[in-house]
């Protein structure tokens, strides 16, 4: 499908791997619509390369609705790509032994898991009422998992449930909406440069980045943003999780 031309919004998109995207999609002549929350610099973003922004918390669907017909306002939604999401570590026993609370998963499966949920929903729901282009496409959605959601860390019970639910929903809803000729694919990240991970001391990025098998380092957004283009354009990607991670499997700690 042509990027140039159609609607896109991308939640998560004032920063990191999702900043990147919009900034990738818009060059390629898409109207970007960046979907953040109301307090991140997402309006000062999307200024930058012309697009717009709407402030929303993805866990919220009006909000999630109300994003998503703004970015259809601009052109027709052809492009959603999720990459809001949080990554709070914690273990399932606190240092005593006792269970630690449930308000931490709770939180991170609302975000990651129901967020994405609400805009494939709310996209899938727009696109759908578009013509199709002359190729007899509708949209593209396109989540955000994480090699968590194969090799997950201790520490890391709440990320990794959210992120292979993301996973493991995504060739449902790819059977389910090729009726309508929406496809629907996942990127699973490994260790990429976002802003959490490049505040650390550089001796701490290099040696993260000295894990990955090859190329012996960290993942770039513009590698992220690269990975959703290609799968934008290639007609035949569809109800799939690509990992993007330089063949890291991670260890248990």
């Amino acid at each position: 499908m042509e990027i140039a031309g159609s609607g896109a919004i991308v939640t998560g998109g004032a920063s990191g791997l999702g900043l990147e995207t919009a900034r990738t999609l818009a060059a390629a002549g898409a109207a970007v619509t960046i979907v953040d929350l109301p307090g991140s610099p997402g309006a000062e973003r999307a200024a930058e390369f012309g697009g717009a922004f709407a402030p929303a918390d993805v866990t919220d669907a009006d909000q999630v609705r109300e994003a998503v017909a703004q970015a259809a306002s601009r052109a027709p939604l052809r492009i959603a790509v999720n990459c809001a999401g949080i990554a709070p570590p914690a273990k399932v026993l606190d240092r005593d032994g006792n269970p630690t609370g449930l308000d931490l998963f709770a939180k991170v499966l609302q975000i990651n898991l129901l967020g994405s949920y609400h805009v494939i929903a709310h996209a899938a729901a727009e696109m759908a009422k578009t013509e199709p282009t002359a190729s007899g496409d509708r949209g593209v959605i396109v989540n955000t998992a994480s090699v968590a959601a194969f090799d997950g860390q201790i520490g890391q019970p709440a990320y990794s449930a959210s992120k292979g639910g993301v996973h493991a929903m995504t060739l449902p809803i790819a059977r389910e909406l090729a009726r309508h000729a929406i496809r629907v694919c996942t990127i699973a990240p490994g260790i990429m440069e976002t802003p959490m991970l490049l505040g650390l001391p550089q001796a701490a990025q290099d040696s993260l980045g000295q894990q990955v098998p090859y190329p012996a380092r960290l993942g770039r957004p513009a590698e992220y943003a690269a990975l959703v283009s290609s799968i934008v354009e290639n007609g035949y990607l569809n109800g799939e999780t690509i990992r993007l991670d330089g063949a890291i499997r991670m260890a248990p700690r």
